[in-house]
């Protein structure tokens, strides 16, 4: 499987520039019209992971491939997708009109956890059909997010924040069901994207209380109720990667931010982690980074 797109690459393949507000460490927003990219401007899209969230409100056909399901949109929809899994769009020349926002997970910290709302969940529904005056509802909501995302008000993001907010629960609220292609998911896939959920739904630690409970592959398998050799077969499938690749990642990236937004000793974010000793929490993160967690936070890195 591809690597996964960047917010950096989004930018430079659609603008071939960096706009000056690219904060992923501290959260990035922006929102766009999607005319510029469909109908006879349209390119196909790779099938691949995304590293950001998108928000897409679309008026027109064409279809998704979003995992393993396929969904078919025939006159308005709205889509969410998120770093986890996959996606990609067919048919997009015959897509007339829309709006799209894309976000990093950070652009929520402290506003509540984004990944507790099914829509970006991997057993979630994610694809959402609308009629014409629910189309028309949503998209005064992305109208406001591009009138306010030029303004200077100093609290902008907060303010997108909230539209962002409504349309995630009028959505959820008003729109229970998808008609699939496909429905069901095989179960390597349901096992996979449990993995997955059960994995983020750990993250992100906000107080020195909270302890990460499953860390090792055979804790991810236990609470699956599987063997951790038939988890680890379905993990290497579904990513070409080894489950304990993908916690590790996990962990290191909670780790990193930890180190550089929290005012957290080492030995607590080691605690945090689920690190028995702070020796053992320093070579791993020395293991993925080629530095210590203490080099790393006062920014001294070779």
């Amino acid at each position: 499987m591809p690597t996964s797109e960047r917010i950096e690459d989004f930018y430079l393949q659609k603008f071939n520039q960096l706009p000056e507000f690219v904060d992923k460490k501290n959260g990035h927003f922006n929102v766009f019209s999607l005319k510029p990219f469909v109908g006879e401007y349209a390119n196909p899209l790779p099938y691949r992971k995304r590293d950001y969230y998108k928000v897409t409100l679309m008026k027109g056909s064409g279809n998704v491939h979003y995992a393993d399901r396929t969904a078919s949109v025939e006159r308005y929809a709205i889509v969410f997708t998120n770093p986890n899994i996959p996606y990609k769009w067919e048919n997009t020349d015959k897509v007339q009109d829309g709006y799209f926002c894309i976000f990093s997970g950070m652009f929520f910290n402290q506003f509540g956890n984004i990944n507790e709302y099914t829509v970006f969940q991997p057993s979630g529904v994610h694809i959402f059909e609308l009629d014409e005056e629910q189309y028309l509802l949503l998209e005064k909501h992305f109208l406001r997010m591009l009138e306010e995302i030029q303004t200077d008000y100093q609290f902008k993001f907060d303010v997108l924040r909230t539209i962002m907010y409504e349309i995630l629960h009028y959505v959820m609220r008003s729109h229970p069901a998808l008609i699939f292609e496909k429905t069901k998911a095989n179960s390597n896939q349901r096992i996979y994207n449990l993995f997955l959920e059960l994995l983020e739904r750990q993250f992100p630690i906000d107080n020195i209380y909270q302890k990460v409970q499953v860390k090792a592959p055979s804790e991810f398998a236990e609470q699956l109720n599987i063997h951790v050799n038939h988890l680890n077969r379905v993990v290497k499938e579904s990513s070409e990667r080894t489950t304990s690749e993908l916690i590790a990642e996990r962990f290191l990236k909670e780790s990193q931010q930890l180190l550089k937004q929290s005012n957290w000793n080492i030995a607590q974010i080691s605690d945090a982690l689920g690190f028995h000793e702070v020796t053992n929490f320093n070579s791993f993160f020395k293991k993925h980074t080629g530095t210590t967690p203490s080099k790393y936070r006062s920014g001294k890195v070779a």
